[in-house]
């Protein structure tokens, strides 16, 4: 009997020294998972026009923002939306810019937080001119050829529309689904010709390649010094309900030591005349502020419109 009470605490023993193991084992990953400090940091940035170009602009932003974290910065250009969310999961990109749409579906998958959301200078219409407050949202319009027969979004059915991936915001998701709101669903009733860049999608409506574009609302800027005679080329017939300004999103695992540290470079970047040089330049930014992740709701249900016209 004395020897079977032995070996019953020395089972106990060894069940308890299992159970004490596993439970630090799991204390500690669950840690880790939010306990990420980067050694070098990775940004991606997703095109809002030509890539060649913003990879080009974007570049000084890694010296400006290793000298404030005290750790080397790599910028890089992603082909679309998607490969940001993507890289972003599979942790290859610690920071991704990304448009309202791409962070929604990136922290819908758990591959991005919101860090910070880009403020830009408000448009006043008629025009397209940038007015002087700073906002924290834009709207997407609808652009065609002056002289277009086309007057208003009900005589899109049947004609050809340039867009964006289906993940931008802008160039996509809020247009078709505020139009599938008012009774015409142009995945069906339209033509939809994807392209890369906002301004290609102005240029194609300036050539005659599509007979309209989905776009956000001062995209002839980015063509202007290209084309000075843009604005009166070109001209919009709808614009959209406010659409959150693009975010900086960083993946979950990223220390919240780091994340404040991170934050500050980027405002302190923004502020700076250096760095609010290049954030113009890149995506029309002119500085950065906090934000929180119920502002992006709107998204989520124009999401969900888009998602069930595509089935």
């Amino acid at each position: 009997m004395k020897r079977f009470r032995k070996i019953l605490v020395a089972v106990v023993a060894l069940l308890v020294a299992v159970v004490a193991t596993a439970c630090s084992s799991k204390s500690s990953s669950s840690s880790d998972k939010e306990n990420y400090t980067p050694k070098s940091l990775t940004i991606q940035f997703v095109p809002s026009q030509a890539a060649t170009k913003l990879q080009a602009r974007a570049k000084p932003l890694e010296k400006m923002l290793s000298k404030r974290l005290g750790i080397p910065v790599h910028v890089s250009m992603s082909t679309d939306y998607n490969t940001v969310v993507e890289a972003m999961k599979s942790k290859k990109v610690d920071v991704g810019f990304l448009p309202p749409d791409g962070y929604v579906l990136a922290h819908k998958q758990g591959a991005a937080d919101l860090l910070l959301q880009a403020e830009r200078y408000g448009v006043k219409q008629p025009g397209g001119k940038a007015t002087k407050d700073l906002v924290k949202n834009y709207r997407a319009e609808i652009l065609v050829k002056k002289g277009s027969k086309i007057k208003s979004w009900k005589d899109l059915k049947g004609k050809s529309i340039s867009v964006q991936n289906p993940t931008s915001a802008a160039g996509y998701v809020f247009p078709v689904a505020e139009l599938k709101e008012k009774g015409l669903d142009v995945t069906k009733d339209s033509k939809l010709v994807t392209v890369t860049g906002h301004d290609q999608a102005v240029l194609n409506v300036l050539n005659g390649d599509t007979d309209a574009a989905f776009v956000f609302e001062d995209a002839c800027n980015i063509v202007l010094k290209d084309n000075p005679k843009i604005m009166s080329q070109v001209v919009p017939i709808y614009f959209t309900k406010p659409i959150p300004n693009d975010t900086i999103s960083v993946i979950p695992s990223m220390s919240k030591s780091f994340r404040k540290k991170l934050a500050k470079a980027f405002i302190a970047v923004g502020k700076s005349k250096e760095g609010k040089k290049v954030i113009e330049s890149v995506y029309s930014h002119e500085g950065y502020d906090y934000a929180k992740d119920s502002d992006f709701n709107i998204v989520r249900k124009y999401d969900k419109m888009v998602e069930s016209s595509q089935k």
